[in-house]
């Protein structure tokens, strides 16, 4: 069989469970390649499939009292794709099950920290920006992001569009298959995109609403103050940073909110610009907290800056054809912005796998599959 150059498109609509279901029906070998490969990861880091199961079960409860809608669509994920339950929650939990597993199997030793091993890295070495209208050669706000992470989520990945049925805002998402959203946009405008940051406070607090959840509510948002709301009304389990913006016809503004479990610290866009990486880019946030997982990625100190100065010296206004070269830099391979495959921890490929951009106040997403061997990006319209 042939696989596909894009990512599939995948419609839902109706009640919580009766999305889970169509979503699960759509793509059940993506689904089901999800889970292999997750159960596979925590095999790596010695769990059998008892305790994979028991954690996931550890989450149930955590899921439904933040949204017992979420549980109700991961149910029917789970039936529509014909997987168990235990499978959706685990893909929907991933960073929390493959990175704080000892404290939700109540073995964490409070006194120390993570081991090196262990150090989350939610989402790879990950690199986003966004520029404003002012800056925008189309007058409206671009926001932008290269996904680091397992080489096999090219085949796992999907373009989710979710029609709401309680008033609110629908939603287009690049997620993968069987998750509720990663990151994307709603007929708001507000968009989303996530990077990994670490912390030495990552899994010491008890568990917190899973990240998947939390970027599931920010695309639910009426604005941008609703979406950052959202994040500080939120407990959370790990160190995280999400770049949030809202796009209104030729205006719009945005914002990166880098999370600890115990602290939220912000940036704002330098002359309608702003890139993020993966490490702490708040003085605040340097100053008072120990960044564990920086010495195994200290590219990130490059690839903001390289990014952040080819669209500084870009005469005139910033169009898209300068996103996408900033997003491909190479520099440092395989350690570039553009992550070309490379081993990485636990028997793992690690790789840029997706490129996406968004213009949410135009509605459309366009997003590159594999763009370490060619950037052909497919168009998704919400």
């Amino acid at each position: 069989m042939t696989t596909p150059e894009y990512f599939p498109l995948v419609d839902v609509s109706g009640t919580p469970h009766a999305r889970g279901v169509q979503h699960g029906r759509a793509v059940p070998e993506r689904v089901a390649g999800g889970v292999a490969l997750y159960r596979a990861q925590l095999g790596r880091r010695g769990l059998d499939a008892a305790t994979i199961r028991h954690l996931a079960q550890s989450m149930l409860p955590i899921i439904e009292a933040y949204d017992a809608s979420y549980l109700e669509e991961m149910r029917g994920i789970a039936e529509g794709a014909g997987v168990s339950l235990e499978d959706v929650v685990m893909v929907n939990c991933r960073t929390e099950m493959l990175f704080g597993y000892a404290d939700l199997k109540g073995k964490a030793d409070a006194t120390s920290a993570p081991t090196s091993d262990a150090a989350p890295s939610e989402d790879g070495d990950c690199t986003g920006l966004l520029v404003l209208p002012a800056r925008s050669a189309t007058g409206r706000l671009m926001h932008a992001h290269n996904w680091d992470w397992r080489q096999e989520c090219v085949d796992t990945g999907i373009v989710l569009r979710i029609r709401s049925n309680n008033g609110g805002p629908d939603m287009l998402t690049f997620t993968e298959a069987g998750a509720l959203a990663r990151h994307g946009f709603n007929t708001n405008g507000v968009s989303l995109t996530g990077n990994s940051l670490t912390c030495d406070e990552d899994f010491r607090k008890g568990p917190g609403v899973p990240l998947v959840l939390l970027r599931r509510r920010i695309l639910e948002a009426t604005n941008l103050a609703t979406a950052m709301k959202s994040v500080w009304a939120s407990k959370r389990y790990c160190a995280n940073n999400m770049i949030l913006a809202q796009a209104t016809g030729n205006d719009g503004s945005g914002i990166s909110l880098e999370t600890s479990p115990g602290e939220i610290f912000w940036t704002l866009p330098e002359n309608d610009l702003l890139v993020h990486a993966n490490h702490w880019m708040s003085p605040s946030a340097v100053m008072k907290l120990r960044d564990p997982g920086l010495p195994q990625r200290p590219d990130s100190i490059y690839r903001q800056h390289r990014v952040e100065n080819a669209l500084g010296r870009v005469e005139g206004r910033i169009d898209w054809t300068h996103v996408k070269a900033a997003l491909a830099d190479e520099f440092g391979k395989p350690d570039g912005v553009l992550r070309t495959p490379k081993p990485a921890d636990f028997s793992s490929i690690s790789a840029t796998v997706a490129t996406t951009l968004m213009d949410a106040a135009n509605r459309v997403m366009w997003v590159a599959r594999k763009p370490y061997e060619a950037r052909n990006f497919q168009e998704y319209t919400l």
